[in-house]
């Protein structure tokens, strides 16, 4: 069979696989130590299953609009308002299958061919590919631990051709846990307004912050900013509500209304019953958000400790999110080949650095328990401890 081609210029998730070979070692009864899903350990908080549980009981098990549930998008909306101070209103909201759906929507309703978009690096592995499943190009700008893998403004604007359409601003970010500060944010968003392209800010770690640290909305900036913003998030992260599958994408009127025919030809309306518990989740108390957040902010200190404690490896401190991005350049080894070792070895599971740009680093999730982080942490310095 001959498949299309833009099927093999997709290179495929390497979380996905190196998640599914743990889970998979696991149900052969191996002790696995699996730090490679970026997926909350905890359940969806009660009072959510419950507003689900609830409209099924209600029959809300039919089709619903392509866009959302009306109650859904207003909502969400309103939490924009409130939150970002992100003037949006319902008509300017899709509830999409997920965060990930979001930005795939987003690619094919404003990619041609020969467009350009700006994504630094280290970057979630799926940007680059879905931008190139919608015929666009991918300009990867590399960043560094002395910048904190940020992208500066004078880097951006380097980046910024007569082709750029689009700049994907990740913060909290996947890989590394960085979070821009607001005059950083607004730098940025002046070279965006200057240079008139779109940004799409990917915020679904905006509520998973540690020190201090302030999350900043890049169209809150100014007006002009405001105008060239499209806001992606989800429920997944804040929630855990992973498995859920309900993101939303934020913009201007004719952009929803495009991504809003793309979904009705292809997936059309999120599961219509979970999106009441997607409702519970922003209209009831938020307590849940933060005793996660307490959680991971332990199991943060706990692995930066113990990672900066090995000889050979070493790692910058996260703002936010729950990973480590951990430079193993010492060790001479690529990040596929450590990660393999280290999985066949030790029974420990990580993402190598190469699915997010940077070969030098490997990902380290600590959305698990503390039991498992220690057990990690042993295994893994016994392991870098045998490398010659």
């Amino acid at each position: 069979m001959k498949l299309a081609a833009r099927v093999g210029q997709v290179t495929p998730s390497l979380t996905l696989a190196i998640s599914a070979k743990a889970k998979a070692m696991k149900g052969q009864g191996i002790d696995v130590c699996s730090f490679s899903a970026g997926e909350p350990d905890f359940d969806t908080p009660d009072r959510i299953k419950a507003a689900a549980k609830q409209a099924l009981d209600e029959g809300k098990t039919k089709y619903g609009p392509a866009t959302g549930e009306p109650r859904l998008r207003e909502a969400i909306a309103h939490k924009l308002r409130t939150d970002n101070q992100l003037s949006y209103q319902t008509e300017n909201i899709i509830v999409t299958n997920g965060g990930k759906h979001s930005l795939y929507n987003l690619m094919v309703a404003l990619l041609d061919p020969g467009d350009e978009v700006i994504i630094p690096a280290p970057y979630w592995l799926s940007y680059p590919e879905m931008v190139k499943l919608a015929g666009g190009t991918p300009v990867i700008v590399n960043t560094d631990g002395s910048t904190h893998y940020k992208i500066t403004p004078q880097q951006l604007r380097a980046a910024i051709t007569p082709q750029t359409k689009l700049f994907i601003l990740n913060s909290p970010s996947n890989p590394t846990g960085m979070v821009y500060t607001p005059q950083e944010i607004q730098a940025l968003a002046e070279v965006v307004v200057d240079s008139n392209i779109w940004v799409v800010s990917d915020e679904i770690y905006e509520k998973i912050l540690y020190d201090g640290a302030t999350h900043l909305s890049i169209g809150a900036v100014s007006p002009e900013a405001f105008s060239r913003t499209i806001i992606s998030n989800g429920f997944a992260k804040a929630y855990s509500m992973t498995g859920w599958r309900i993101g939303y994408l934020a913009g201007p009127v004719e952009l929803i209304s495009a991504c809003s025919t793309i979904q009705g030809h292809s997936t059309s309306n999120v599961c219509t019953f979970a999106q009441y518990g997607a409702i519970a989740a922003l209209e009831g108390p938020q307590d849940c958000v933060e005793e996660m957040r307490q959680a991971f902010a332990k199991r943060r200190e706990v692995m930066f400790n113990g990672l900066n404690a090995i000889d050979g490896i070493h790692c910058v401190k996260p703002d936010g999110a729950f990973y480590m991005f951990v430079d193993i350049s010492q060790t001479g080894l690529s990040s596929l080949a450590f990660c393999e070792k280290l999985l066949e070895t030790q029974q420990v599971a990580a993402i190598p650095g190469i699915a997010f740009g940077e070969d030098r680093n490997i990902r380290f999730s600590y959305a698990t328990d503390m039991a498992t982080i220690e057990k990690g942490l042993e295994r893994l310095e016994t392991f870098v401890r045998s490398l010659p």
